[in-house]
């Protein structure tokens, strides 16, 4: 019996919280997402395991912890040994291929893929290495706030000319597919840059919207009150001290919302490919993203948190005809995907290999499942690493230097509530502290994310000097064997490239 084929497609920086699968009165049109959500399994308590983009995407593709392999920050390498859900699906008999991002650092640039589409839209050297040794010391590189003061309608940008290519090249990907390689199961990842930050997008998704239509942040608190990792962020992404326009604030959830339109219009694109090339039945479909936007809730913006609204992804199975349409309230996280994935496939996982995501099929049937998520970040804005353990409806956030944060997510949805120094709570909180000291080792956790840092400032300030060679991913393509060549019959070239086949 053939293998199911497998569509995964991602978004990048999407705000669960806000779309309409989980918010029935959201503004943002997301129709065909919608319809995906209808008939398929919608995960209403989905986290990243990093609110950070390398991070996060090197433990959905391998199901580790960052602090198991290594993904410290926006530019730590990725060991090419550590196996990833494109590996253990190649040794099925998959052809795994990935059009777009995955922030993939080092020189393995494949990670288990057989083939990558395109490039990636981000750098794959160790220019972005965080700097724990200056914590003071705001990086030219990071966020600052004119993704904000500059959000509106554009005609085009840097993010629109991948996203384009990305959705262009997957497509290709689908019909060549049924033209000449039908009878291999295929998993096609399909990971697209919206809608990440600049706040822009083309006037057909601005206009969806009117400025009446997009809230304003619902929850505003003063910069001193924050938490400190928040007020550290603050002085990250430059807004420490600083007020921004109401009206700018506006523009940049609109465009946002525009993002997540011009997201879903994509969808659509491939969804419709697949219907097609007599594919949407036998291909299991799965959307998620690496993490979420603040979108000025609370004052922040980006990510690098654990509020829900940068730490919530979103995370849809469709797979009609193997599991009813019916929504999962336990917590789970995007490590889980590399287990799921094998197990949808029919494979076992290898025993003898780390692992600490867990399989979702329990949930997939209906028959339970876990309730809980771990999560790291080691990243901009903090000089100690920053855990996190999401369990039944509680939420605890941990830090060796920063003061413990305790929230009822289920009652205090906007985490305006910290219970950590409510004395009822006590007990509780205990428990989470020594569940947390026992997972992790922090000084040793802190002295490998320091360590990694230090090696790599010294090798990219290495790697400037002399001839470039560059990591960054060179997708080849042979023209010889495009379109129209005299070493090949016009009439069959025309048979083998037309689908259906006369």
């Amino acid at each position: 019996m053939k293998r199911p084929n497998i569509l995964f497609i991602m978004a990048d920086q999407m705000a669960a919280p806000l779309l309409p699968i989980h918010d029935p009165a959201s503004p943002i049109k997301m129709p065909n997402l919608v319809r995906l959500a209808e008939t398929g399994v919608v995960f209403d308590s989905a986290y990243c395991n990093s609110p950070l983009c390398a991070p996060s995407r090197f433990t959905l593709v391998s199901g580790q912890l960052p602090s198991k392999i290594g993904a410290y920050d926006n530019a730590a390498d990725f060991p090419g040994d550590v196996p990833t859900y494109a590996h253990y699906l190649r040794s099925l008999g998959y052809h795994t291929a990935l059009s777009g991002k995955m922030h993939f650092c080092g020189p393995d640039q494949l990670h288990g893929y057989e083939e990558r589409l395109t490039s990636d839209i981000y750098p794959a050297d160790y220019g972005w290495a965080v700097n724990w040794d200056a914590p003071e010391e705001r990086l030219s590189w990071y966020h600052n706030m004119s993704s904000v003061l500059q959000a509106g309608p554009t005609v085009r940008t840097n993010q629109l000319d991948f996203d384009e290519e990305v959705v262009f090249k997957a497509q290709q990907y689908l019909y060549n597919h049924v033209r000449e390689n039908a009878e291999q199961p295929f998993c096609l990842t399909v990971s697209m840059t919206h809608p990440h930050d600049p706040y822009c997008i083309p006037e057909e998704f601005w206009n969806l919207y009117r400025d009446e239509d997009i809230p304003l942040p619902g929850v505003n608190i003063d910069q001193q009150d924050l938490d400190l990792h928040s007020q550290r962020i603050l002085k990250v992404i430059d807004l420490w001290g600083k007020e921004l326009p109401a009206e700018k604030i506006r523009d940049a959830r609109r465009a946002y919302f525009g993002a997540c339109s011009y997201i879903d219009a994509n969808i659509g694109k491939l969804l419709k490919t697949l219907g097609d090339c007599g594919l949407a039945e036998d291909t299991i479909i799965v959307f998620s993203g690496d993490h979420g936007d603040m979108l000025g809730e609370r004052g922040l913006w980006y990510k690098m948190h654990w509020f829900e609204m940068a730490a919530r992804v979103p995370f849809v199975v469709h797979a009609p005809r193997q599991f009813a349409a019916h929504r999962v309230s336990q917590s789970m996280s995007t490590a889980d995907l590399l287990p799921t994935l094998v197990e949808l496939a029919g494979g076992t996982l290898d025993p003898s290999l780390p692992l600490d995501g867990r399989s979702l099929l329990p949930h997939l049937q209906g028959s339970g499942g876990h309730d809980e998520v771990l999560g790291e970040y080691m990243g901009e804005g903090t000089n100690s690493p920053l855990m996190m353990i999401r369990r039944g409806d509680w939420k605890f956030i941990y830090c060796e230097q920063d003061p413990l944060l305790l929230f009822n997510v289920a009652n205090d949805p906007h985490e305006l509530e910290n219970l950590a120094q409510s004395p009822e709570h006590q007990g509780l909180l205990a428990e989470f502290l020594a569940d947390a000291r026992q997972r992790w080792d922090i000084p040793a956790i802190h002295q490998a994310t320091l360590a990694s840092q230090r090696r790599r400032r010294f090798v990219a300030e290495a790697l400037t000097k002399g001839k470039l060679k560059s990591w960054d991913h060179q997708p080849m393509v042979d023209a010889s064997q495009q379109y129209m060549r005299n070493h090949i019959d016009l009439d069959d070239l025309e048979r083998r490239a037309r689908y259906p086949r006369p």
